[in-house]
């Protein structure tokens, strides 16, 4: 027999808050029973479970995201994160365009946002 995984927990200050950004970065929906003040809330599509948690983030994640952008290029994608509140921290792009940049989610969650598929084959 073997183990699943279910969900991607990450501990945050306002889990409503923080699912709220990550919904409109992956295009899906907080799930329906989740509502601002609740210690939970679930991007089920996703598998991303947000929990309230009384301590502050204080060091380098452990574990992060990398996205792969699906209709639009890596460029594109930075900048419609960047406008919704994400936080550039390391820009990895290289002139040959190859590379990735290193953003952080409102609450200093790092991820990655890498090449779409599309720029990967050209």
């Amino acid at each position: 027999m073997t183990s699943a995984i279910r969900h991607t927990t990450i501990d945050c200050t306002d889990a409503y808050a923080l699912a709220g950004f990550w919904s409109e970065v992956l295009s899906l929906p907080v799930h329906e029973d989740d509502h601002p003040g609740d210690e939970e809330a679930l991007i089920e599509g996703a598998g991303l479970l947000f929990v309230t948690v009384p301590e502050p983030k204080t060091v380098k994640n452990r574990v992060h995201l990398d996205l792969q952008p699906q209709d639009r290029t890596r460029d594109e994608e930075v900048e419609r994160l960047l406008a919704l509140g994400a936080e550039l921290v390391d820009d990895q792009r290289r002139p040959d365009g190859t590379g990735w940049v290193v953003l952080a989610d409102p609450e200093g969650n790092e991820f990655c946002v890498e090449r779409s598929a599309a720029e990967r084959t050209a």
